[in-house]
């Protein structure tokens, strides 16, 4: 019997053993290699070969790649393709703290390469990083504000670069996501009536901050609501009036109607009187 326990023993040593080698061999075989010893180009070895890894997203190895390049060779052509391959790489991987690591690099390359041809693409990434960390409108804005600071820069800095409808278009997703947080406190201080005035200094903030909030419809009939209950009538009926100006479809737009009609029969009767 002990016999065959020692025996078992063995075999399930052997298997270990065998499970380690393997993977050791696995790692080593995806493991970033250096430049061939001699090779004339070791700079463009270590590109070409993070590049791929990059196009793969194998992000581990691209940015082992590239970091060779950066670190090895500071006065290659490619290292500034190297330092944002290394951004890539972390963002591509699409955790919390890939995306810091992006913005470092990206950062740090706008730093170091203000004038290079792919700077425009730098700053485009550098808002993505925070792009990618936008919460929902209920929660904290802090990374809202952040990808609107770095697409408004690409914006005014890059009017004619090749990501400007890209970088236009996550803009706006940015601005209207912060827009909906503030609509929804403005909403929550309408329904509950805890704060009218609180409601109204929301969303008149809406429309000085952001007068293309792609839902601003709702942000006028809700304005206009809200000076309808602090008594101010005759103030709400431009709100509903650029409502039904603005807008060929939406779901105030009826009630909209009705109530601009019913208001201004009241400023009529009042002048009348």
């Amino acid at each position: 019997m002990a016999f065959v326990h020692t025996r078992t023993r063995l075999v399930l040593a052997r298997c270990f053993c065998l499970v380690v080698l393997l993977a050791a061999a696995s790692a080593c075989a995806s493991a970033p290699k250096g430049p061939p010893v001699g090779a004339e180009e070791p700079d463009k070895f270590l590109h070409e070969h993070g590049s791929e890894a990059l196009k793969d997203k194998r992000w581990f190895a691209a940015r082992e790649y590239f970091r060779q390049l950066v670190d090895s060779y500071p006065q290659s052509d490619f290292r500034a393709d190297a330092k944002l391959g290394i951004g890539d790489s972390y963002l591509g991987e699409g955790t919390a703290e890939g995306q810091v690591m992006a913005i470092n690099e990206f950062k740090e390359f706008l730093a170091y390469f203000p004038t290079h041809d792919r700077a425009h693409y730098a700053q485009y990434q550098l808002g993505m990083a925070h792009f990618k960390q936008l919460r929902g409108p209920t929660r904290d804005q802090t990374e809202t504000r952040e990808a609107i600071t770095e697409f408004s820069t690409y914006v005014q800095r890059y009017p004619s670069g090749a990501l400007i409808a890209d970088a236009k278009a996550r803009l706006r997703e940015s601005k209207d996501r912060l827009s909906e947080s503030e609509y929804n406190v403005g909403y929550f201080y309408l329904r509950s009536r805890m704060s009218i005035p609180g409601a109204v200094d929301r969303f008149a903030g809406i429309l000085k901050n952001d007068p293309e909030y792609t839902r601003r419809d709702a942000v006028y009939y809700q304005m206009a609501q809200a000076l309808v209950l602090a008594g101010q009538p005759a103030a709400a009926i431009p709100y509903l009036d650029k409502l039904v100006t603005d807008f060929e479809v939406s779901e105030y737009l009826e009630p909209a109607r009705t109530q601009l009609a019913e208001l201004k029969a009241q400023m009529q009767a009042q002048i009348k009187k």
